[in-house]
């Protein structure tokens, strides 16, 4: 997806050590936290493609693109669920309580910035943002990778650093082999 846009899925290591049990979901006051794959694949097609100016507003960059059709889907659906099993990233879609919805996605993926864990961001559908849902969404996460996540610093990049501050970052080096 648009977010790994700067690396190859192949490329980022294993974000969580084999030990942790990942959190396969979430449950907030009026949302619910899925991993993002196959399952949801429609759910998600039809929330991204409601809401592209706004994501593209928040998020930066030129994803989603007004022609993409849901075979395009099926193939990041299926890149996602590898990231997700290969434990290099951990995308969810952010669901109604019901399931019936997606109001936006949340992803967990490796920081390739020093000074950093990991990256959270995250995206909403146009009615989610107008009914103020970002915020507290925002302040949940920070309560739950506190709480059942292994990290130590979490970057909320374009959020409470800066699109611009963030590339001004060192970059971690790659180890030696």
């Amino acid at each position: 997806m648009f977010l790994l846009a700067a690396l190859p899925v192949a490329a980022l290591a294993q974000l969580v050590s084999d030990s942790f049990q990942v959190p396969v979901s979430y449950t907030g006051a009026d949302y619910k936290l899925v991993p993002l794959g196959p399952a949801v694949a429609e759910l998600d097609y039809k929330a991204y493609m409601s809401s592209i100016d706004l994501i593209r507003k928040t998020q930066g960059g030129n994803w989603p693109r007004p022609g993409l059709k849901i075979n395009d889907q099926a193939k990041d659906m299926a890149g996602e669920k590898s990231q997700w099993d290969g434990r290099k990233s951990f995308p969810f879609a952010i669901l109604t309580p019901d399931g019936t919805k997606e109001l936006g996605c949340f992803y967990l993926r490796p920081s390739q910035k020093v000074g950093y864990d990991v990256v959270a961001t995250f995206w909403v559908t146009q009615e989610a943002f107008d009914k103020g849902f970002e915020d507290p969404f925002q302040t949940d996460m920070k309560a739950w990778l506190a709480k059942s996540w292994p990290f130590k610093t979490t970057a909320w990049r374009g959020r409470e650093i800066t699109a611009e501050a963030w590339r001004a970052l060192p970059n971690k080096t790659a180890p030696a082999q």
